[in-house]
């Protein structure tokens, strides 16, 4: 992905047209990263992959024509900053649908898409969240891993490299990241698990 890497340099620049062409050559990457996010998500969202994409999109550079003028330092940086910004869509959206005004606890069900597969409901999601952020505090890089894996829907290889970490490194920073975040749910949750 060289052209990306060229382009967020051009962007560093200040070279004016450089996010508009950005878009074209991650998209597919940021549609692929989306549905990652809602194979995670019970089914009946309201919310598609490709608004997830736009939406991220906006929040990454400012404007619908991606003329502000983003900060990005490198394709580790850009992806980095693409996972929190699904992150951050999606936890905003869990705790919208939380509230009585928007259904509170009521759960819409798709009767032929029923499924048993593990999904997250809004109340984890924000769990995680909350976790997620103490664990930024403690460890910032754990953290981006499992944006990285979690919310970015990167392979544990593919998020090592962006991190700059060797497979040992990343594994163990990953087992190290869930645990944390496990034993931070769980004390929230008033020890039960």
């Amino acid at each position: 992905m060289s052209e990306v890497t060229q382009m967020l340099t051009a962007i560093e620049r200040g070279e004016p047209r450089a996010a508009e062409e950005l878009l074209p050559l991650v998209y597919d990457e940021l549609r692929r990263l989306a549905a990652a996010q809602f194979s995670r998500l019970p089914p009946g969202q309201t919310l598609q992959a490709t608004a997830l994409v736009h939406e991220a999109w906006l929040r990454l550079t400012g404007s619908d024509h991606g003329a502000a003028d983003p900060k990005w330092q490198g394709r580790r940086h850009f992806f980095g900053a693409a996972a929190q910004a699904m992150r951050n869509i999606l936890v905003e959206r869990a705790r919208r649908k939380s509230r009585p005004k928007h259904g509170g606890d009521l759960q819409r069900v798709d009767v032929e898409e029923v499924q048993l597969a593990e999904t997250m409901r809004p109340e984890e999601l924000l769990a995680l969240d909350e976790a997620l952020a103490r664990l930024e505090e403690f460890d910032p890089e754990a953290a981006e891993l499992i944006k990285l894996r979690f919310f970015a829907g990167f392979t544990q290889q593919q998020a090592a490299e962006l991190l700059g970490l060797n497979k040992r490194a990343a594994d163990r920073l990953w087992s190290f990241a869930r645990a944390f975040l496990l034993k931070e749910i769980q004390a929230t949750q008033g020890g039960g698990g």
